[in-house]
């Protein structure tokens, strides 16, 4: 069980450097994978919390880490966009929401959100220290296996279900590929199951892109000479997606 703990403290550390290092690249506006780093390193980190739900410190983490995605996710799908609209022969619209996020770089990593997330993870370590000491912790790796399998048996209750929602199997499948991440030796999974959810997630995230950006469209009047190739290009999304989740489903779920 040491051990156990004394890795949890070790990723804890690692992620809050890596969220250090995105706020500083953030404010420097050094590079365009800045923000997408960050929102990566948040969800990790609500992964790697999700399993220890109920210990001291856990809700007020995973408080600050989902006020930190909240936040960055207008903008981060606004990035996502512009480097569409650029390589896809709209530089003008592109330009404007490029101009729009190079202002909101520093705001972001300046804001008070990301200050409360890095204040509050700074401290947990200790609290797991203390949790520890007062033996809270006994149990832990068979109450992260149980509450992984839990979120596995909902990814297969949802690909099982004809009238499945997309973008919620698409969050399913980023918790559990997450989680494997995360307790990599806890996890009992099928061989094929990390680099199947890997494929699911690209294959969702590109449908997600075009049901987003059309509906952008009829709010946005620049985004108008793309919608045909997005309705285009959702509707291969949707059959590729589907594919792919017939793959992930017969792989690894009986």
């Amino acid at each position: 069980m040491s051990a156990l703990v004394d890795r949890l403290v070790a990723h804890v550390l690692s992620l809050e450097v890596r969220l250090l290092a995105c706020q500083a690249r953030l404010t420097a506006r050094t590079d365009p994978e800045a923000l997408h780093d960050l929102r990566t390193t948040v969800r990790r980190l609500r992964s790697l919390l999700r399993p220890l739900r109920g210990l001291p410190g856990v809700e007020q983490l995973e408080d600050a880490a989902s006020a930190v995605g909240q936040l960055t996710t207008p903008w981060r799908d606004r990035e996502v966009l512009a480097a569409y609209l650029l390589a896809h022969d709209q530089p003008e619209a592109a330009q404007r929401r490029m101009a729009q996020m190079a202002e909101a770089y520093p705001a972001l990593a300046a804001s008070a959100e990301v200050a409360s997330l890095l204040m509050i993870l700074d401290a947990f370590p200790r609290f797991l220290r203390a949790s520890q000491r007062q033996g809270l912790l006994k149990g832990l790796d068979k109450r992260i296996e149980k509450r992984l399998s839990k979120q596995w048996q909902k990814l297969d209750e949802a690909l099982h279900d004809p009238a499945h929602d997309r973008h919620r199997l698409r969050l399913l499948i980023k918790r559990v590929r997450y989680g494997i991440e995360a307790y990599p030796e806890l996890e009992r999974l099928p061989e094929a199951a990390l680099a199947r959810l890997k494929s699911a997630q690209g294959a969702l995230g590109d449908w997600h892109d075009c049901w987003q950006w059309l509906a952008k469209a009829e709010l946005e009047a620049d985004l108008q000479p793309c919608v045909a190739t997005w309705q285009a290009t959702m509707i291969k999304a949707e059959s590729k997606a589907d594919r792919v989740l017939e793959k992930l489903s017969s792989a690894c779920f009986k």
